[in-house]
């Protein structure tokens, strides 16, 4: 257990706690070291895992008879497994702040350099030295900042991690804090795709996601595409002329304010009175689905040049 606003281990002897109170606040999880610092013996603890009124969880880690094992013990379980030191992670430490609906089926923690755990059973260690700024207690646990939370979050989700990204962005999160928990943390698992995200997350004129989807294009030998095309007083990000399909791409969401609204409906606007049939796309779509949205813009110019 952590001792709150501290970041160090909580010790229940230091407020006279016993052990029942350790386990309501815990969800019934306990330590072997809680327990001996509540008052109890060796012999003692032993007891009660001999008569199956406490069951392992991890090695010296314990749930009592009676308590649900739930998502929250499996998560407090392994914290508390993983030591003083240890810090709740990505996807798990997102679920633990109120950021994901469900936790992920393998908890990751972090620890010291210095320390080289072996994994466990849903359980994933990795060794990092975390700056300060980027671990907070929150419910009675170590956890990373929500920045880096956000950050580490988004790496794990893999294809899906930019639309969590941006969600973040705009509700809670400022990219500033994100990009500063980024630079902190180089050269750390996952700080490649953590960079990759960002430098598309930080483009604001949405040419991250036309660069993508060009090159999609390209892989693919689809013909008779043209970017910049100009049409009805604009340019179209993507256009087969022949087929009068426009293919626009927009950036990600946290950039949106009611003047860009307002524009791009113009902008739709004059392309569909002057004829053309729009398609629209965001980076998620072309990084959470590829080949659907080819085969949709395929499909597309395929129809209306059949139809013309």
């Amino acid at each position: 257990m952590i001792e709150e606003g501290t970041g160090r281990a909580w010790d229940p002897s230091k407020w006279g706690m016993s052990v029942d109170s350790v386990l309501a606040r815990q969800a019934g999880v306990i330590s072997r070291s809680q327990a001996l610092a509540a008052g109890l013996t060796r012999d003692a603890v032993d007891h009660r895992v001999r008569l199956r009124r406490w069951s392992p969880l991890h090695p010296r880690v314990y749930l009592a008879a009676g308590h649900r094992r739930d998502d929250e013990v499996a998560v407090r379980g392994a914290v508390l497994w993983g030591g003083d030191e240890a810090v709740l992670t990505g996807e798990a430490a997102a679920w633990w702040q109120g950021m994901v609906e469900r936790p992920p089926p393998r908890i990751r923690l972090t620890v010291p350099r210095r320390r080289n755990p072996r994994a466990r059973p849903g359980v994933e260690v990795g060794r990092r030295d975390l700056a300060a700024c980027d671990v907070v207690e929150h419910r009675g646990l170590l956890v990373t900042a929500r920045p880096l939370t956000v950050l580490d979050t988004a790496v794990d989700l893999g294809a899906t991690g930019s639309r969590f990204l941006d969600r973040a962005l705009q509700r809670s999160e400022r990219f500033p804090a994100v990009y500063a928990a980024y630079c902190r943390n180089l050269g750390a698992a996952g700080s490649a795709s953590a960079g990759r995200l960002l430098v598309a997350a930080a483009d604001r004129s949405a040419s991250a996601a036309e660069r993508l989807l060009v090159r999609m294009l390209r892989d693919s030998g689809a013909r008779g595409w043209s970017c910049g095309f100009p049409a009805a007083g604009y340019l179209i990000d993507i256009a087969f002329p022949h087929a009068m399909v426009a293919v626009e791409v927009d950036g990600w969401a946290w950039h949106a304010d009611a003047a860009r609204a307002q524009a791009d409906k113009r902008r739709q606007n004059a392309l569909v009175r002057a004829g053309w049939m729009i398609l629209r796309y965001t980076w998620h779509d072309l990084v959470e689905r590829p080949a659907v949205v080819l085969a949709e813009i395929a499909h597309t110019v395929a129809r209306v040049r059949g139809v013309g």
